[in-house]
């Protein structure tokens, strides 16, 4: 079987990272929510431990999740440091998204490779929603605020589950912002003899 490689180079070149504030109110059916998901779920893993793990929010969840997080920010920043914008981003951002999804892991509970590994079959993972949502026209960000790391009881984690951030999906209008790298690969390659 072969691919159009065309097609492919051209779909990551066109992943980007569409903030919440770029949203517009736009449901988005559930079935591309699943395919997002599945795309996830066919990231590599090695011995097959499928550390990823998922938290879907629409809805009243989003607004708890957004609360939850401007609470805990708060609570755990001292007044100097304390910033009204980022509050207010903490509390409403969640709610601009038409769906939000937490990462997390679950540990191989043998442990039977380093974490490392597992870390980034995650990644991997959310490589794979980020490439299906800009084939579907959907805007997407993978965001790790320190407060939605620690929203492991919010969540409902088990032991052995970390949260490594939200992945907020919405339709935008406009086109993609332009991409660019600051360095040609051929500057950060050294073929070995």
């Amino acid at each position: 079987m072969t691919f159009d490689s065309q097609m492919i180079k051209e779909l990551i070149r066109s992943r980007r990272s569409i903030f919440p504030s770029s949203y517009i109110e736009k449901e988005i059916p559930k079935e591309i929510i699943e395919e997002v998901l599945e795309s996830a779920n066919w990231a590599p893993t090695h011995k097959r431990t499928e550390p990823w793990r998922f938290k879907v929010m629409m809805g009243d969840s989003q607004r708890r999740i957004g609360e939850f997080m401007a609470n805990w920010y708060k609570a755990n920043v001292s007044e100097e440091k304390f910033s009204p914008i980022k509050f207010k981003k903490l509390t409403n951002n969640p709610q601009k998204a038409a769906c939000l999804i937490a990462v997390c892991m679950k540990r191989d509970p043998d442990e039977r490779l380093p974490e490392w590994e597992e870390i980034s079959s995650v990644a991997m993972a959310v490589q794979n929603m980020y490439l299906t949502c800009t084939a579907h026209g959907i805007g997407s960000y993978w965001s790790s605020p320190k407060a939605a790391l620690m929203a492991d009881e919010f969540l409902g984690l088990q032991e052995g589950e970390r949260c490594f951030g939200l992945f907020y999906m919405g339709y935008f209008e406009g086109d993609l912002p332009e991409g660019r790298r600051e360095t040609a690969i051929g500057e950060k390659v050294e073929w070995v003899d």
